[in-house]
């Protein structure tokens, strides 16, 4: 792992996004919230939370990191049919939450293509991007 025992503790937030195309009938099901294992979007925002406070579980020589704020939006689009992820993740703390917010996003929609894999065996996870990160010594990025 690098160390980053010298670096100051600063106030770090990083934005992420991404989304889960599907047909036309999957997102009326989830949108009605007639699916059989429940409220998709619900559990897809937990699983999202849960999939950021264990980044450091999954991605090797990622820093476990104390979170202070992790927000999930989850919204539907008609056209193209799908499930819009947008995660804020925030610390104060000597390393950047890119990863988390990363993690959030890709933990969520995964659940969503779990949650519907059973309808719809062609969704497709897409557009997994950084949007912006600021604090730490690199200061503030936001993507084109």
């Amino acid at each position: 792992m690098v160390d980053v025992g010298a670096k100051d503790n600063t106030h770090r937030i990083a934005v992420a996004e991404g989304r889960i195309g599907m047909r036309a009938a999957t997102l009326d099901l989830i949108r009605q919230g007639g699916h059989k294992k429940g409220d998709v979007l619900g559990i897809a925002r937990v699983a999202g939370i849960m999939g950021a406070k264990r980044t450091a579980d999954l991605v090797p020589l990622c820093h476990p990191i104390a979170l202070t704020r992790v927000e999930l939006e989850l919204d539907t689009e008609t056209d193209p049919p799908a499930v819009h992820c947008r995660a804020t993740a925030e610390t104060r703390g000597q390393t950047g939450v890119e990863m988390e917010a990363l993690t959030a996003v890709q933990v969520a929609l995964l659940t969503v293509y779990d949650m519907c894999k059973a309808v719809d065996r062609g969704m497709t996870i897409e557009g997994v991007r950084l949007l912006r990160k600021s604090g730490g010594k690199s200061g503030d990025w936001q993507a084109d």
